[in-house]
């Protein structure tokens, strides 16, 4: 046989061989359907209103879908409270959440990590305007300072567990006012002394007093990302079909999630990403943050 006629012969065995790979893929693809629910219903812990949720995760929603066979339900829930009540009790299969709900979750019944957004910017600072007197956090005694939201993890959780790390009593050394998303106007008009959140915060502070000068006085270490997670009831099959087609398209399924405005806000900066090779110890820290600042896990 010449070297000629053996190219149609590679060229079939290639073919083959091919088609082979991609009827693994389809039939470990379809078999998802076989042991996943469907739909998967999906909630986010952040997000109050359908109307937000499909804003928000219509497109990735669609490509989950693609990918995995799987229609994907959203579902509105209040709050964090709502949502392990949800998975507790089998209404909903994953959650959105960040690092405080997925502590608080485990602490009520089993839940595991499908895969989580990793921010190598997430964590906490403290801001004071540039003129102030105060340099660092036990400069802080005796004054009123202006935290997040309860619970919230870079806005209330860490910055609270570094202000007992420095030595200051939440309750007799400062005023904390959780002001919620007024913490940044508080800050600007002088309400507060200084204002503890996350570190992007400072995008919002310029932007709201463009003219203003400030600067950090503190600043935690980074932060274990937002996880998403699955009740631990869903079956293995399922579970570990689940990570292993999502991690195989993650980069096509990142696209979708930051492809509306609120997700490109939150994940899109200094190079996020999906993680699939989390562990739940990577979240130990959170525990701690709960224990050094006395806040009951619950």
């Amino acid at each position: 046989m010449s070297f000629i006629q053996k190219i149609p012969a590679l060229g079939a065995a290639t073919m083959a061989l091919a088609l082979s790979f991609n009827s693994a893929v389809v039939a470990s693809e379809t078999k998802l359907t076989e042991v996943c629910p469907s739909p998967i219903r999906m909630a986010d812990t952040g997000i109050e209103g359908m109307g937000q949720l499909r804003e928000a995760f219509g497109p990735f929603s669609d490509e989950f879908k693609a990918i995995t066979g799987l229609d994907l339900a959203l579902f509105s829930l209040s709050n964090r409270t709502a949502a392990g009540s949800a998975l507790q009790f089998d209404d909903v299969d994953l959650v959105f959440a960040g690092p405080s709900e997925f502590v608080l979750f485990n602490q009520r019944q089993p839940v595991e990590i499908l895969f989580t957004i990793e921010r190598p910017h997430y964590g906490s600072s403290f801001f004071v305007k540039n003129d102030s007197n105060i340099k660092s956090l036990k400069d802080l005694k005796g004054q009123r300072v202006a935290l997040k939201d309860v619970g919230s993890t870079s806005g209330h959780i860490i910055p609270s567990q570094m202000l007992v790390q420095a030595g200051l009593d939440l309750s007799r050394d400062l005023n904390i006012v959780m002001a919620g998303d007024a913490r940044i106007a508080a800050l600007v008009n002088d309400d507060v002394a200084a204002m503890g959140g996350g570190n992007r915060d400072i995008e919002k502070i310029e932007a709201l007093d463009p003219s203003g000068s400030y600067r950090v006085i503190a600043k935690s270490d980074r932060l274990p990302g937002d996880p998403v997670v699955m009740r631990a009831n869903l079956p293995e099959e399922c579970k570990t079909g689940l990570r292993n087609t999502l991690a195989a398209h993650s980069e096509q399924l990142w696209e979708a999630l930051i492809a509306t405005e609120r997700n490109e806000g939150k994940f899109l900066n200094r190079d996020s990403y999906m993680a699939f090779d989390i562990q739940p110890d990577d979240y130990s820290v959170i525990r701690e943050a709960y224990a050094n600042a006395g806040i009951d896990l619950n």
